[in-house]
């Protein structure tokens, strides 16, 4: 008689990183090695965006704290969206020195691919509280409409 025993494997319990395989590889992107180490180097200020697509239109969404209306670049040339910009870093004023400055600044550009089906005339920016909000909308003729069904 054999006394070996055999494990079942256990069901794997599903995780954040399983169920988004991206998340996993934007926080490595993120992540800086030599980030609790003063190199000299100002960090870049590089704002991250949210895209989502409707049946409408696509809509960027962005945080950019600290950015005035009149630091904004926002062109279409085509099916290529850019946003450009620039945080200026606060000055120190007399008797005033930084202990620890973890904030970035400086200028960016973010360039984004869009598809052909855009009407580049009808980009509706807005900028509110931080949050820049770019509406794109789709050409009517590329948006899913319904067709009705008859009994005949």
């Amino acid at each position: 008689m054999s006394i070996l025993r055999i494990r079942t494997p256990q069901a794997v319990p599903a995780t954040a990183a399983t169920l988004e395989p991206f998340r996993l590889m934007r926080d490595f992107m993120r992540w800086d090695p030599l980030r609790d180490y003063d190199l000299g180097v100002p960090a870049a200020f590089m704002p991250s965006f949210d895209v989502k697509e409707s049946p409408d239109n696509y809509q960027f969404r962005a945080d950019l704290p600290g950015i005035l209306e009149a630091d904004l670049e926002i062109s279409l040339e085509g099916t290529r969206l850019t946003v450009a910009g620039k945080r200026d870093e606060e000055g120190l004023k007399d008797g005033e020195r930084i202990h620890l400055s973890e904030r970035s600044h400086g200028r960016f550009s973010r360039t984004f691919t869009l598809p052909e089906d855009v009407e580049g005339e009808q980009v509706v920016a807005e900028l509110r509280n931080g949050v820049l909000t770019l509406m794109v909308p789709k050409r009517p003729e590329v948006r899913p409409r319904k067709i009705n069904v008859s009994l005949g």
